[in-house]
């Protein structure tokens, strides 16, 4: 969506027309629309400024005359049950229609000091197109083009598009404002991106408790960028962005991704403790915890499936399916090796045996 604001109505839809033409011209948008209606023909009074001076009328008695009788006048209420009613005064559909009724219509003269006809202080109705519902935001005039995406993303064709939108000349009184799926994916970003430090920073501090140590952590974390390579792949192929929905695919991701490396690290320790050589404890660890992690990742996987055909959680689908299947993998063979790094272990094929 995009959003202008500013003083002056027909500048604005102006501005929306060049938008929408802009849009019109790009084969992958489509319900292109704006929020205000169309134009309708409306009949405005030309007040002879002499005659009206010289009967005390001014231009706001005579639009509340024309309003008056075409909308009508409170005159009363009537109550029926719980309810009240109001009761309006106002003339009938025949004279409504009729512009030699309007002429006639009454409107009180201070200086006569009794109603006098209209058309005394009206020369003529001139037929003019006007908006009539214009939005307003915070006092501005707005207006807002909308389009959704015909085919590929809707953050894709925000990108094709918005560079010639924003050239558009506006003039300093005017404004343009990004609304729809971007300000909100945005303003949905910002507050997770707020509150993300704190989560991660929990999270690492309970790892080192249940491990008693920092390379043993620094080892389960770097596990977590290895996911990059599946979450880039799967939306590349996929033709998906990474917004708001992959990025909480993301964070759901890594945490799903520390578990099998801290089951894979803590098989190791355990094995350890218990007289096994470091070489030894490694591989073995790796091979019994091979099955355990890949039928987890398979598990969640099949899991994530159904959600590959809702146009919402396709992107978090794809984020986690393709992260999770590649960095498991990863996982299986990086971890080990990490370990085997961090902590020197030699490679000796008698402890092999």
């Amino acid at each position: 969506q995009a959003r202008f604001s500013g003083p002056d109505p027909n500048k604005l839809r102006h501005l929306a027309e060049q938008t929408m033409a802009i849009l019109h011209a790009d084969p992958a948008a489509k319900a292109i629309r704006t929020d205000w209606r169309q134009r309708v023909k409306v009949m405005r009074p030309v007040v002879a400024e002499e005659e009206a001076n010289n009967a005390g009328v001014t231009t706001q008695d005579v639009a509340l005359a024309i309003r008056s009788s075409f909308e009508g006048a409170p005159v009363g209420v009537y109550r029926e049950g719980n309810e009240l009613l109001p009761i309006l005064f106002r003339a009938s559909a025949e004279e409504r229609s009729d512009v030699a009724s309007v002429n006639n219509l009454q409107i009180w003269s201070p200086a006569a000091n009794q109603a006098i006809p209209l058309r005394q202080v009206v020369e003529a109705f001139e037929t003019v197109a006007a908006d009539d519902i214009l939005q307003r935001l915070n006092r501005k005039t707005t207006i807002t083009v909308h389009a959704d995406p015909a085919s590929g993303t809707a953050p894709a064709l925000f990108e094709r598009v918005r560079s010639k939108i924003e050239a558009l000349e506006m003039g300093p009184d005017y404004q343009l404002e990004w609304w729809g799926e971007y300000r909100d994916s945005r303003k949905a970003q910002e507050g997770i991106g707020k509150s993300m430090p704190f989560f991660f920073l929990a999270m690492v501090v309970i790892v080192i408790a249940l491990f008693n140590s920092l390379r043993l952590p620094l080892i389960i974390w770097l596990t977590v960028p290895l996911s990059v390579i599946g979450v880039t792949a799967g939306l590349l192929l996929a033709n998906q962005p990474f917004g708001f929905m992959a990025l909480l695919g993301f964070m759901s991701l890594s945490g799903m991704l520390i578990k099998n490396a801290i089951v894979l690290i803590d098989e190791i320790e355990t094995q350890r403790r218990g007289g096994a050589k470091p070489l030894k404890a490694i591989v073995d660890s790796g091979v019994s915890r091979l099955r355990p992690v890949a039928m987890a990742a398979l598990t969640t996987a099949l899991g994530m499936i159904p959600l590959l055909t809702d146009a919402f959680f396709v992107a978090m689908a794809v984020t986690i399916i393709a992260g999770l299947c590649a960095a498991t993998v990863l996982t299986m063979i990086v971890v080990p090796v990490f370990y085997a790094v961090f902590f020197r272990v030699k490679y000796d094929s008698s402890e092999l045996e």
